[in-house]
């Protein structure tokens, strides 16, 4: 199997649209080493880490998987912008408004969900939900990332055949411990959640309490069901 290293050289090399042996010459070693490099054959030495981070303008952490982000930096809570920050996140293209009215259902709603949960003060329960929700997100966009032929795989670090199957197992068991710690079970060790902390609210306390965002959880919730009722 590839290490983190290989996978993340043979996809800047890709990115820089350039070829194993235009990427050879420039770090100074054979085409052949660098393809034992990329496919994980054979392990580089700490000259040529440093080497490909200077040539390729990224850390030596990210190249060896330990940092998600290309300058090494591990993000802070505080750190983490808030989605429309960029400014590009609601600029409309030929899908008209779509995009923005849905991105701010979701968003506005996940506000409330994350909100009642914190109330319940159960960790375990947080954790099961974020990841339930990050391998969604996770499957959309691979799934319309790789529909492209010519976006690098090397993106990813989970073969293809794994992917799906993977991804189905672990959703499938993030919901039943979502389930289990809701209904007061433990899980992994760590308690469910108390009866007396389970939300408590009417749709009307929804709208009081969160002005905001109510609405669009309304009608978030309002299209699923739709969706679920369709034939």
């Amino acid at each position: 199997m590839k290490s983190e290293f290989s996978r993340v050289i043979t996809l800047l090399r890709k990115e820089k649209n350039i070829s194993q042996k235009q990427a050879a010459a420039e770090l100074g070693i054979s085409q052949a080493l660098l393809s034992h490099y990329e496919n994980g054959i054979r392990e580089c030495g700490l000259g040529f880490l440093v080497k490909c981070a200077d040539f390729y303008g990224v850390s030596c952490d990210y190249l060896l998987g330990r940092s998600a982000d290309r300058d090494g930096t591990t993000l802070s809570v505080d750190e983490i912008p808030e989605p429309d920050m960029g400014g590009k996140e609601n600029v409309m293209g030929s899908a008209g408004i779509l995009p923005v009215l849905n991105k701010k259902l979701i968003a506005n709603s996940l506000n409330i969900l994350f909100d009642q949960m914190a109330r319940t003060g159960n960790r375990r329960l947080i954790t099961a939900v974020s990841e339930f929700l990050m391998l969604s997100v996770y499957r959309m966009f691979r799934l319309v990332y790789s529909a492209n032929p010519k976006n690098p795989a090397a993106m990813f670090s989970v073969e293809e055949f794994l992917f799906l199957p993977s991804l189905l197992g672990e959703s499938g068991k993030a919901t039943a411990r979502i389930g289990r710690l809701t209904q007061g079970f433990t899980v992994g060790g760590e308690p469910g959640v108390a009866a007396d902390k389970l939300p408590a609210i009417l749709p009307d306390d929804i709208s009081a309490q969160y002005p905001l965002f109510a609405s669009s959880l309304f009608n978030l919730l309002r299209n699923a069901e739709t969706r679920l009722k369709a034939e």
